[in-house]
Protein backbone atom coordinates (compact mmCIF):
# COMPACT_ATOMS: atom_id res chain seq x y z
CA UNK A 1 0.00 0.00 0.00
CA UNK A 2 1.42 3.24 -1.18
CA UNK A 3 0.27 6.22 0.75
CA UNK A 4 0.75 9.90 0.94
CA UNK A 5 0.50 11.67 4.08
CA UNK A 6 0.33 15.37 3.79
CA UNK A 7 -0.19 18.06 5.72
CA UNK A 8 1.56 22.00 6.85
CA UNK A 9 4.50 22.04 9.08
CA UNK A 10 2.75 21.61 12.74
CA UNK A 11 -0.23 19.51 11.62
CA UNK A 12 1.39 16.38 13.79
CA UNK A 13 1.90 14.34 10.19
CA UNK A 14 5.48 13.35 11.34
CA UNK A 15 3.46 11.94 14.57
CA UNK A 16 0.73 9.66 12.71
CA UNK A 17 3.66 8.68 10.08
CA UNK A 18 5.28 7.04 13.25
CA UNK A 19 1.88 5.79 14.26
CA UNK A 20 1.17 4.16 10.82
CA UNK A 21 4.70 3.06 10.72
CA UNK A 22 4.15 1.29 13.57
CA UNK A 23 1.17 -0.52 13.15
CA UNK A 24 1.07 -0.86 9.01
CA UNK A 25 4.61 -1.81 8.97
CA UNK A 26 5.61 0.16 6.18
CA UNK A 27 8.57 2.27 5.92
CA UNK A 28 8.24 5.76 6.76
CA UNK A 29 10.11 8.03 4.26
CA UNK A 30 10.02 11.95 4.87
CA UNK A 31 11.79 14.42 2.78
CA UNK A 32 12.45 16.51 6.01
CA UNK A 33 14.66 13.30 7.36
CA UNK A 34 16.43 13.04 4.16
CA UNK A 35 17.10 16.81 4.09
CA UNK A 36 18.40 16.17 8.14
CA UNK A 37 20.34 13.52 6.75
CA UNK A 38 22.14 15.36 4.51
CA UNK A 39 22.61 18.60 6.96
CA UNK A 40 23.80 16.72 9.43
CA UNK A 41 26.17 14.79 7.12
CA UNK A 42 27.98 17.98 5.81
CA UNK A 43 27.01 17.22 2.30
CA UNK A 44 27.10 19.58 -0.85
CA UNK A 45 23.27 19.04 -0.76
CA UNK A 46 22.73 19.33 2.69
CA UNK A 47 24.31 23.03 2.65
CA UNK A 48 21.69 24.03 -0.12
CA UNK A 49 19.42 22.26 1.78
CA UNK A 50 19.92 23.98 5.11
CA UNK A 51 19.99 27.38 3.22
CA UNK A 52 16.75 27.18 1.76
CA UNK A 53 15.16 25.73 4.77
CA UNK A 54 16.59 28.03 7.03
CA UNK A 55 14.67 30.74 5.29
CA UNK A 56 11.52 28.67 5.25
CA UNK A 57 11.37 27.81 1.80
CA UNK A 58 10.79 25.19 -0.05
CA UNK A 59 13.94 22.61 -1.63
CA UNK A 60 13.70 22.81 -5.66
CA UNK A 61 11.83 19.60 -7.19
CA UNK A 62 15.17 18.44 -8.83
CA UNK A 63 16.97 18.02 -5.47
CA UNK A 64 13.90 16.76 -3.80
CA UNK A 65 12.92 13.96 -6.54
CA UNK A 66 16.56 12.50 -6.99
CA UNK A 67 16.65 11.62 -3.02
CA UNK A 68 13.10 10.37 -2.66
CA UNK A 69 14.02 8.31 -5.90
CA UNK A 70 16.91 6.69 -4.10
CA UNK A 71 15.35 5.93 -1.41
CA UNK A 72 11.64 4.52 -2.80
CA UNK A 73 13.90 2.18 -4.63
CA UNK A 74 15.45 0.22 -1.45
CA UNK A 75 14.26 -3.38 -0.76
CA UNK A 76 12.26 -1.96 2.53
CA UNK A 77 9.91 -0.36 -0.22
CA UNK A 78 8.93 -3.04 -2.10
CA UNK A 79 5.45 -3.79 -0.37
CA UNK A 80 4.80 -0.37 -0.03
CA UNK A 81 5.29 3.04 2.18
CA UNK A 82 4.68 5.73 3.96
CA UNK A 83 5.53 9.38 2.50
CA UNK A 84 5.70 12.56 4.40
CA UNK A 85 6.79 16.08 3.00
CA UNK A 86 6.68 14.98 -0.70
CA UNK A 87 5.22 15.55 -3.44
CA UNK A 88 4.44 18.96 -2.31
CA UNK A 89 3.97 20.84 -6.18
CA UNK A 90 2.22 19.05 -9.09
CA UNK A 91 5.46 18.72 -10.44
CA UNK A 92 6.31 16.40 -7.74
CA UNK A 93 3.50 14.27 -8.05
CA UNK A 94 3.68 13.37 -11.73
CA UNK A 95 8.02 12.51 -11.45
CA UNK A 96 6.39 10.45 -8.13
CA UNK A 97 3.53 8.65 -10.64
CA UNK A 98 6.28 8.27 -13.43
CA UNK A 99 8.42 6.62 -10.28
CA UNK A 100 5.60 4.28 -8.94
CA UNK A 101 4.79 3.45 -12.74
CA UNK A 102 8.30 1.78 -13.36
CA UNK A 103 7.36 -0.72 -10.97
CA UNK A 104 4.12 -1.20 -12.01
CA UNK A 105 3.18 0.41 -8.81
CA UNK A 106 0.94 3.44 -7.73
CA UNK A 107 -0.98 5.79 -5.15
CA UNK A 108 -3.42 4.49 -3.30
CA UNK A 109 -4.20 6.57 -0.51
CA UNK A 110 -3.45 10.48 -0.07
CA UNK A 111 -4.39 12.04 3.51
CA UNK A 112 -4.46 15.76 4.06
CA UNK A 113 -4.22 15.66 7.57
CA UNK A 114 -5.82 19.78 8.19
CA UNK A 115 -4.99 21.53 10.77
CA UNK A 116 -6.41 25.87 10.93
CA UNK A 117 -3.99 28.81 10.22
CA UNK A 118 -3.97 30.33 13.60
CA UNK A 119 -3.28 26.77 15.09
CA UNK A 120 -0.61 25.70 13.40
CA UNK A 121 1.28 29.24 13.86
CA UNK A 122 0.62 27.99 17.56
CA UNK A 123 2.06 25.08 17.53
CA UNK A 124 4.96 26.28 15.92
CA UNK A 125 5.99 29.47 16.90
CA UNK A 126 5.47 28.33 20.49
CA UNK A 127 8.64 26.08 20.72
CA UNK A 128 11.66 26.10 22.14
CA UNK A 129 14.35 24.21 23.23
CA UNK A 130 17.39 23.96 25.76
CA UNK A 131 20.58 25.64 24.56
CA UNK A 132 22.13 22.58 26.51
CA UNK A 133 20.15 19.87 26.49
CA UNK A 134 18.17 20.21 23.71
CA UNK A 135 14.54 19.07 25.99
CA UNK A 136 11.59 20.91 23.51
CA UNK A 137 9.20 22.99 25.63
CA UNK A 138 6.23 24.70 24.17
CA UNK A 139 4.68 28.04 25.76
CA UNK A 140 1.08 26.64 25.92
CA UNK A 141 0.90 23.05 25.66
CA UNK A 142 4.53 22.22 27.76
CA UNK A 143 6.40 25.34 29.27
CA UNK A 144 9.16 25.60 31.88
CA UNK A 145 8.65 25.88 35.29
CA UNK A 146 10.64 29.32 34.72
CA UNK A 147 10.45 31.10 31.55
CA UNK A 148 12.91 30.91 29.73
CA UNK A 149 14.80 28.78 31.31
CA UNK A 150 15.18 24.68 30.92
CA UNK A 151 13.68 22.59 34.52
CA UNK A 152 16.51 19.68 33.50
CA UNK A 153 19.79 21.87 32.94
CA UNK A 154 18.81 25.19 34.03
CA UNK A 155 20.14 26.52 30.26
CA UNK A 156 18.89 29.35 28.19
CA UNK A 157 15.73 28.11 25.96
CA UNK A 158 16.19 29.00 22.44
CA UNK A 159 14.27 28.75 19.37
CA UNK A 160 15.33 27.37 16.12
CA UNK A 161 15.38 29.30 12.50
CA UNK A 162 12.52 27.89 11.20
CA UNK A 163 10.10 28.06 14.48
CA UNK A 164 10.64 31.88 14.85
CA UNK A 165 7.12 33.26 14.08
CA UNK A 166 8.11 35.18 11.08
CA UNK A 167 9.89 32.42 9.43
CA UNK A 168 6.69 29.98 10.01
CA UNK A 169 4.32 32.58 8.97
CA UNK A 170 6.66 32.13 5.51
CA UNK A 171 6.71 28.82 5.90
CA UNK A 172 2.97 28.82 5.99
CA UNK A 173 2.56 30.98 3.09
CA UNK A 174 4.98 28.31 1.20
CA UNK A 175 3.41 25.43 2.13
CA UNK A 176 -0.49 26.80 1.24
CA UNK A 177 0.67 28.58 -1.89
CA UNK A 178 2.72 25.70 -3.59
CA UNK A 179 0.37 22.92 -2.39
CA UNK A 180 -2.99 23.86 -2.76
CA UNK A 181 -2.96 23.05 -6.05
CA UNK A 182 -2.42 19.64 -5.44
CA UNK A 183 -4.36 18.80 -2.52
CA UNK A 184 -6.92 19.84 -5.41
CA UNK A 185 -4.95 17.86 -7.82
CA UNK A 186 -5.62 14.57 -5.86
CA UNK A 187 -8.85 15.15 -4.93
CA UNK A 188 -9.93 15.54 -8.72
CA UNK A 189 -8.32 11.95 -8.87
CA UNK A 190 -10.34 10.54 -6.01
CA UNK A 191 -7.33 9.65 -3.94
CA UNK A 192 -7.73 12.53 -0.98
CA UNK A 193 -9.19 12.12 2.15
CA UNK A 194 -9.23 14.71 5.01
CA UNK A 195 -8.35 14.43 8.42
CA UNK A 196 -9.38 16.71 11.22
CA UNK A 197 -5.80 17.05 12.45
CA UNK A 198 -7.30 19.04 15.33
CA UNK A 199 -8.51 16.45 17.57
CA UNK A 200 -6.20 13.74 19.71
CA UNK A 201 -3.14 12.04 18.67
CA UNK A 202 -5.22 8.25 18.90
CA UNK A 203 -8.40 9.91 16.74
CA UNK A 204 -6.60 10.91 14.19
CA UNK A 205 -4.95 7.67 13.59
CA UNK A 206 -8.35 6.00 14.36
CA UNK A 207 -9.40 8.06 11.27
CA UNK A 208 -6.67 7.51 9.24
CA UNK A 209 -7.55 3.65 9.98
CA UNK A 210 -10.57 3.54 8.92
CA UNK A 211 -9.85 5.41 5.74
CA UNK A 212 -7.62 2.55 5.31
CA UNK A 213 -9.68 -0.21 6.14
CA UNK A 214 -7.16 -0.78 9.06
CA UNK A 215 -7.14 -1.54 12.42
Amino acid sequence: MNIILMGAPGAGKGTQADLMKERLKLPHVSSGDLFRENIRNHTELGKQVKAILDHGDLVPDSLTIAMIRERVNKPDCAHGLILDGFPRTIAQADALDALFAESNERVQHVLYVKVAGEKLIERLAGRWFCKICQTPYHIVYNPPQVAGVCDKEGGELIQRPDDRAETVTNRLKVYFDQTSPLIEHYRRKGLLTEINGEQDIEKVYADIAVTLGVK
